[in-house]
């Protein structure tokens, strides 16, 4: 058996699970580099009988699995993955399993670039290194409203943490309803309202054709000149061009990003040259606790995949 552990950006993968249990009953290569050309990734893993995926780091479409006649199992962190095609995996007969995902660490950054931003955290650390004493000035969360766009387990997460800090909270999606906002104690707005009345707004939605490209002009231009976007979810669901043209023209007063169109981010991204952005490289579930659980039930998922009783099965 041979096993690929791919997208192990900072190869910690092997520190993180005790991969030595499956001495004698597979061999496991770790691949660091990210593979994105899918030519490449199909050449890569035609000698591989399993695949684990760090969840939505690597596409894996139908063609790319379809390329791979060994494959018959696919473990990625997570119960969800948008990066792999399921269903063509289950056509397949390939297993698919997950592991539980912790979840906490995304929201603790999230309302980690929330304070950044407020305190302009990075801008004045920069100063003061070069020699500069107090350069701009913050604003208080106190008494500020939070706006969540996205009131699941992340968003109610992050809604609480909103309400530690004496924010006022609202929250608005599109299936989201004035019952469940009373139930986690925040005020319901209407799209508009949400958009008009929040001086911070965090995104917590799962990416989907509904979703992509939710927040895009029409969206800034209700936004406050004085508020701040944080998106810790996923890229496309903020139209790019929308987002650099409000922090150009000065519709808003900035934004914190996590996650973004291409990642790893190419050196040319228009990000990197954009002012008033704040910027980590997708760090929401980087933390050892959320490792130490995403790779030592991976390993667990394959050792019951070869012990032919499969656990957290996604498909078939």
């Amino acid at each position: 058996m041979q096993i690929a552990v791919l997208d192990d950006y900072q190869s910690l993968a092997q520190d993180f699970a005790d991969w030595r249990r499956l001495d004698g009953r597979a061999t496991v290569a770790f691949f660091a580099r990210p593979i994105g050309c899918e030519a490449e990734l199909i050449e890569t893993l035609q000698p591989f009988d399993a695949v684990c995926l760090m969840r939505e780091r690597t596409s894996f479409p139908r063609q790319v699995i379809e390329a791979l006649p060994k494959l018959k199992l696919i473990v990625t962190s997570g119960m969800k993955n948008a990066a792999i095609d399921v269903a063509a995996a289950a056509a397949r007969g390939i297993t698919v399993s997950g592991t539980p995902s912790p979840g906490h660490a995304t929201a603790e950054l999230a309302f980690g670039l929330i304070l950044a931003l407020a305190r302009g955290l990075v801008p004045q650390s920069n100063a003061l290194q070069a020699g500069r004493w107090q350069q701009g000035i913050g604003r208080d969360l106190k008494g500020a409203t939070l706006g969540v766009l996205g009131l699941g387990r992340l968003g109610s997460q992050v809604a609480a943490f909103g309400k530690a800090f004496g924010m006022e909270v609202i929250a608005w999606s599109e299936n989201l309803t004035e019952e469940h906002c009373r139930e986690v104690g925040v005020g319901y707005r209407d799209k508009a309202r949400f958009f008009a009345e929040a001086d911070f707004i965090t995104i917590h939605l799962r990416l989907s054709e509904r979703s992509r490209g939710l927040v895009g002009a029409e969206e800034f231009y209700l936004m406050k000149p004085e508020a701040y976007l944080v998106n810790t979810s996923r890229g496309p669901i903020v139209d790019a061009k929308a987002l650099e043209r409000a922090l150009v023209g000065d519709m808003i007063a900035g934004a914190a990003l996590d996650v973004f169109d291409q990642e790893p981010l190419p050196p040319d991204h228009w990000v990197l040259s954009t002012p008033k952005l704040l910027l980590t490289p997708h760090i929401g579930y980087v933390t050892r606790e959320t490792y130490a659980v995403f790779y030592g039930e991976t390993l667990a998922a394959v050792e019951a995949w070869l012990d032919g009783a499969p656990i957290r099965r996604i498909a078939p």
